[in-house]
């Protein structure tokens, strides 16, 4: 990048190649600005789809390019309609030649389309003649993944055809269904092997529900690195579509009550001194707990199964395909164990064996009585040395980042390393990596939690070597994604919520609303002119809760714990005293509220005002409330700080209560301070 930027306004050739291709060459920031992109970025960001636009000639030719694109196919890659409505499909053939189209649906029948009244002018290309018409698709097809069929007399073609729901509903709940909310590795209990596990997610679900929570919301469960070092940040996976095998319990697989004596021996050792250390509050050590693991599951892996979990692996394999083997080939490779059949084996069999626990902790929390159960959690995106970046190729796109521009909270912007979706070639693939990622993050799930969401429609993307804020946006198609998520949420019997917090340009919530997506409410970040909005005026489409996970824990917000870490990491862009001046100003705003909803008295102590502010929530007319487990025992500690890599040890915090102990979940049903909470969140029903 250069020192001194070319307005991209200086190029109109440019900006007419960049807005074709979705991406942005103005913005309005955070401040409500209007900000116009530099040529350098955009030029940059169009690199990254295989196109130059260096000069004005280069542009013209990409641009021509992209004119002739639709009329050398027949068919678009990919045609999206919504359940009850017709939807138009434009096809091209040689000019003078008849056509027709129709679509064979999944249960293989075959609806017939209509020509509709259409003019356009026949095109030259690639020195034919090519003729445009217009059908439409009928309204009464069922939900699901067709093929529109069309066929000349020289020429055929077929593509796929999404039929989705025109909105997802929730399933029945009363009129606030509340739930926990948990950074999973950090909830243990004494067996936990240094970390929170599966077999931890079905124990805290079932406690959830003996306390009238409905769902317990977890971060993403994505896959890791394979072997140590492995990234501590669950939002940095090496892929999406397969799980991290740092959750297995290794003592819930039913092959381990099959080690021998020796073997058995061995693993519990290895289990022993794992979790040795659950009861202190030190940070958590996943390169420990990971090389523990893996040495025993391979113990585990080696023991011979039954005839019935044989076939249960095989149907497991069947399922998932090349892409399983591909990931595992992936992991073997990342150990250095090129060729090597074995270990492939032993990474595809540690996926069914994540999927299987996966089950049964969504088992039991509705078993208990849960009407959700478990949340999984969608991450923005992958690491661009990982998995999907080895398995996709160039659906994922090289030379930018994602991130997001600068903001109230985060100043000088962010930059996550992720690659891209890159949108040209996601439609030329019908969408089959987002699908299949979709289909397992929803499969053991009562809801999804869409991280960023608002990457559904455009995401910010960041030049490599440029920083956050030298990025524009890249636009998607909102309808094709929003459309095959909701299809694949109906048929996993789940409903979708979006975590749209920060920039958002305005008609994304009320589309997302409209297609009954919640939406996600913090407290702290509802105020107008700096005053809290009435709860009374929240959507109703929406989780409510008090924090998030990038927020410290309630009582640590209320302290200003916020600002003096930003400032001892210097990511202020304001001076110390003034943030906490704001953040006393804000407090104090809070407090005045809870007093007119005869929620607390005077300043009151810092549980009544947690617990208060928890009980404001139950104000709002939104659907769902969370509350954090670190809320519930009283911690303090900051799971995550945006912004930093290593400054702060970022998704390293064990659970633990206001005097710095570690809390796990034995110590849950005892603990009155949760318990207090809860109730009221239950009674307030």
């Amino acid at each position: 990048m250069s020192d001194s930027p070319t307005p991209v306004t200086e190029r109109p050739v440019l900006v007419e190649l960049a807005q074709r291709l979705g991406v942005a060459t103005d913005f309005w920031d955070w401040q409500g600005r209007h900000t116009p992109i530099a040529a350098e970025t955009v030029v940059a960001v169009l690199r990254a789809f295989g196109i130059e636009a260096g000069d004005d000639e280069s542009a013209r030719v990409a641009l021509q390019d992209l004119d002739e694109q639709p009329w050398r196919r027949m068919l678009p890659p990919i045609v999206v309609g919504r359940a009850g409505s017709t939807v138009d499909v434009l096809v091209h053939v040689p000019h003078g030649e008849p056509v027709s189209v129709d679509v064979l649906a999944e249960d293989g029948t075959v609806h017939a389309a209509e020509q509709s009244d259409h003019f356009a002018e026949p095109r030259e290309v690639a020195g034919a003649l090519v003729g445009e018409a217009r059908f439409v698709l009928p309204a009464d097809l069922p939900t699901g993944y067709h093929r529109v069929r069309a066929a000349a007399q020289s020429v055929e073609a077929d593509t796929l055809l999404v039929v989705a729901p025109d909105r997802i509903d929730l399933p029945d709940l009363p009129r606030q269904a509340w739930g926990l909310m948990a950074q999973l590795y950090s909830v243990r209990s004494r067996d936990s092997w240094g970390l929170g596990d599966f077999a931890d997610l079905a124990t805290l679900g079932r406690w959830g529900a003996d306390v009238g929570a409905d769902f317990v919301l977890v971060n993403p469960l994505h896959a890791a690195e394979p072997t140590p070092p492995v990234e501590d940040s669950p939002y940095l996976p090496t892929s999406r579509r397969f799980l991290n095998p740092i959750y297995v319990r290794v003592e819930a697989i039913e092959e381990y009550g099959d080690l021998p004596d020796a073997g058995r021996e061995h693993v519990d050792a290895l289990g022993a001194r794992l979790s040795a250390g659950n009861a202190d509050a030190a940070l958590l050590e996943r390169d420990a707990t990971l090389a523990g693991k893996l040495e025993a599951l391979a113990l585990v892996h080696a023991v011979p199964r039954s005839p019935e979990r044989q076939a249960a692996l095989v149907e497991y394999l069947e399922r998932e395909g090349d892409a399983l083997v591909q990931f595992a080939t992936w992991c073997a490779l990342a150990e250095g164990n090129e060729g090597d059949p074995d270990r492939i084996a032993f990474h595809a069999w540690l996926q069914w064996v994540c999927d299987e626990q996966l089950a049964a902790a969504q088992a039991a929390a509705v078993e208990a009585g849960m009407r959700i159960g478990v949340i999984t959690d969608l991450a923005v995106g992958v690491h661009p040395a990982g998995a999907e970046v080895w398995t996709l190729g160039d659906a994922l796109t090289t030379g930018v980042s994602v991130g997001a521009p600068p903001d109230a909270f985060n100043q000088i912007g962010q930059d996550w390393s992720q690659p891209p979706w890159r949108p040209d070639r996601l439609a030329e693939l019908e969408y089959a990596p987002y699908r299949a990622m979709l289909r397992t993050v929803l499969r053991h799930a009562g809801a999804l939690r869409i991280d960023h969401v608002m990457g559904l429609f455009r995401l910010w993307c960041i030049p490599d070597g440029a920083p956050p804020s030298q990025g524009t946006y890249l636009r998607y198609d909102h309808e094709a994604m929003v459309s095959i998520l909701l299809l694949e949420a109906q048929r996993a019997g789940a409903f979708v919520i979006g975590e749209d917090l920060g920039v958002v340009e305005p008609f994304v919530r009320e589309y997302l609303a409209g297609r009954g997506v919640l939406g996600t409410s913090i407290l702290w970040f509802e105020v107008d002119d700096g005053n809290p909005r009435p709860p009374e005026s929240w959507r109703e489409l929406c989780l409510a809760t008090v924090g998030t996970h990038d927020l410290p824990p309630t009582a640590a917000y209320l302290a200003g714990d916020h600002v003096r870490l930003r400032d001892s990491l210097d990511l202020l862009t304001r001076p110390v005293e003034e943030e906490l001046a704001f953040a006393a100003h804000e407090r104090e705003s809070f407090l005045r509220v809870l007093r007119e909803h005869g929620l607390l008295r005077g300043d009151g102590s810092e549980e009544e005002t947690v617990l208060a502010l928890h009980l404001l929530l139950t104000h709002a007319p939104s659907r769902l409330l969370g509350v954090q487990v670190s809320d519930l025992v009283g911690d303090r500690s900051t799971q995550n700080l945006p912004g930093t890599y290593k400054e702060h040890p970022n998704w390293r915090m064990p659970l633990s209560g206001p005097d710095g102990k570690a809390v796990l979940l034995e110590d849950l049903p005892d603990n009155g301070r949760a318990s207090r909470l809860a109730r009221a969140l239950t009674e307030a029903e």
